[in-house]
């Protein structure tokens, strides 16, 4: 399912039009990456929780000249599932 495919089915279920949808949908999205970026947690009772972990510098290699290069430290964003969506999937 794509972002488009999940206006449809929110626009359907939710009885909105689809501009509506899209409209809200994109100021979730923004909402939880400006808390990501932040430094902030968002969490989703019952859904899921998102937050940002940092990879540490590592070495790494570039596998057509076997040249090792150095890996800087970045920020990523990570998801965590709920208890109720666990249960939902199985």
């Amino acid at each position: 399912m794509n972002k488009a495919d999940l206006i449809e089915a929110v626009s359907q279920k939710a009885g909105y039009n689809k501009s509506e949808t899209k409209k809200v949908l994109d100021t979730f999205l923004g909402v939880i990456s400006d808390e990501l970026s932040n430094g902030n947690n968002v969490r989703i009772v019952g859904f899921g929780s998102f937050h940002v972990i940092e990879r540490t510098a590592r070495e790494g290699i570039i596998p057509s000249t076997k040249e090792a290069i150095k890996i800087p430290s970045r920020k990523v964003a990570k998801f965590r599932a709920g208890q109720d969506l666990k249960n939902c999937i199985n």
